[in-house]
This record gives C-alpha cells, sequence and structure tokens, in this order.
C-alpha cells in the first residue's frame, strides 16, 4: 500500500499504459479518477478499480478545468498528477505530414501538460506532491519518419526538467517516463501496419526482445510518484528495454 491516503488523476487512463497505471495505483491504495476522451473506457476501468470516473479532452482548456475541479471536489486533495494521454501522426515523411496531425499531435501531447499545470499546480502547491510526464524514447532517440511525434516528446521531456526545477520548492516533485512501444492502442500507428514481419524488425531493436507493457509502466510510475523517491525529480527513466543505449 506505497499510495495510501494518495489521490492520482490519470489522464487518458482508459486503456493502455494509462490503465496500467491506474490500476496499479489503486492496487497500492491511491484514489484514482481515470480521465479519458473515451468516457465508456474510463467509465469501465473506474469500475474494475473502484475509481471516479472523468470524460476530458486534454488539448481543450475547458475540459482540462472541468476535470480539475472534478477531481479537487471528488477527492479534496490531488497529490499525484499523471499526463498520460498522447497521439501519434502515422509514419510519414516530415514534410508530408498534414497541418492538422501536426496541430493535433502538438495539443494533445504538449499543450495538455501546460494546460493541466494551470490548473492543477496552484492546488497542489499547496501540499506539495509528484507529476508524472509520459514521454517517449522518441523523445531521447528519435526514429526517422515520426518526426513531429518524436519532438512533441523531447518537448515533454524538456517540460519535466524545467517544471522540476521551478517547483522543488513547493515540495512538488516532476518526472517523466520514457517507454518504447509497447502492446497499446498506439502500436499499430507507430508501426504504419502491423504485420509479423513488421513487429519482428521492430523488436530487433529492443535488447531485451519485447514491448513494454501497461505493468511494466504502473510499476515504474508506481515508484516515481511514491514517497520512496522523495529526493527524485527531474529525472526521465527509460522503460525500453535497452532500446535508446
Amino acid at each position: 500500500m506505497r499510495l495510501e491516503g494518495k489521490n492520482a488523476i490519470v489522464t487518458g487512463g482508459g486503456s493502455g499504459f494509462g490503465a496500467g497505471i491506474a490500476r496499479k495505483f489503486a492496487a497500492e491504495g491511491a484514489r484514482v479518477m481515470v480521465a479519458d476522451i473515451n468516457v465508456a473506457a474510463a467509465e469501465a476501468l473506474a469500475a474494475e478499480i473502484g475509481g471516479v470516473a472523468q470524460g476530458v479532452d486534454v488539448a481543450s482548456g475547458e475540459s482540462v478545468k472541468t476535470m480539475a475541479e472534478a477531481a479537487i471536489n471528488a477527492f479534496g486533495q490531488v497529490d499525484i498528477l499523471v499526463n498520460n494521454a498522447g497521439v501519434t501522426h502515422l509514419p510519414t515523411p516530415l514534410e508530408e505530414v498534414s497541418e492538422a496531425d501536426f496541430d493535433r499531435v502538438l495539443a494533445v501531447n504538449a499543450k495538455s501538460v501546460y494546460l493541466t499545470a494551470v490548473h492543477l499546480v496552484p492546488h497542489m502547491k499547496a501540499a506539495g506532491g509528484a507529476i508524472l510526464n509520459v514521454a517517449s524514447t522518441a523523445g531521447v532517440s528519435p526514429r526517422p519518419r515520426l518526426n513531429w511525434y518524436n519532438a512533441s516528446k523531447g518537448w515533454m521531456i524538456t517540460a519535466t526538467e524545467a517544471m522540476a526545477v521551478e517547483l522543488a520548492p513547493s515540495g512538488i516533485r516532476v518526472n517523466a517516463l520514457a517507454p518504447v512501444a509497447g502492446e497499446t492502442p498506439l502500436l499499430k500507428s507507430f508501426m504504419g501496419e502491423d504485420t509479423p514481419e513488421i513487429r519482428a524488425k521492430f523488436l530487433s531493436t529492443i535488447p531485451i526482445g519485447r514491448f513494454s507493457t501497461p505493468e511494466d509502466m504502473g510499476n515504474a510510475a508506481l515508484y516515481l510518484c511514491s514517497d520512496e523517491a522523495s529526493m527524485v525529480t527531474g529525472a526521465i527513466l527509460r522503460v525500453d528495454g535497452g532500446r535508446c543505449i
């Protein structure tokens, strides 16, 4: 029960890595708001773990404000914020990515971190807490043809380090996870198409020889958001099976 008495928000919590993090947090004693643009998925997972479901579009300031207010009303205090929601564009030459796809990737992956900070950091400053940004190995070791996704995750890594320095005096720790691709709804988008040949090629770049799992992410997130990591801030923890070595 390493998060007993803690209250957490996990964006994109209805599936994939977010669901793995939400399940682990709940198992370790936290009360969890499962926030997702897919309300049905959020409700299903919240029912499973005894949490609270909240529909949210993390690229919308008004929607994020509503989420923050709902969490504060439900919990009284928000101790942990996990910025997990993310999207990508299909593997495409960088100059051929549409402006609409570029805007969507930057809004969901980067602007969302700004918006949750605007609406939750003032509240969290009163009691301290932990913010965890789910970045990617794409922000550490970029792959060709995912250029603007790579850039959005690099932005998230820099934002994490800057937030960590600024918020440390307020008792708020800010860290990031950098996972390699896993068995999530985004996997097919990263690969372009899901075939045995493409999977084998992708897996050949991961020394441990498998994709990351929601459970891997839950375990890593648990450490960084628990009091055991009280001296850890500004860290970018690679959960990548050696991909970035």
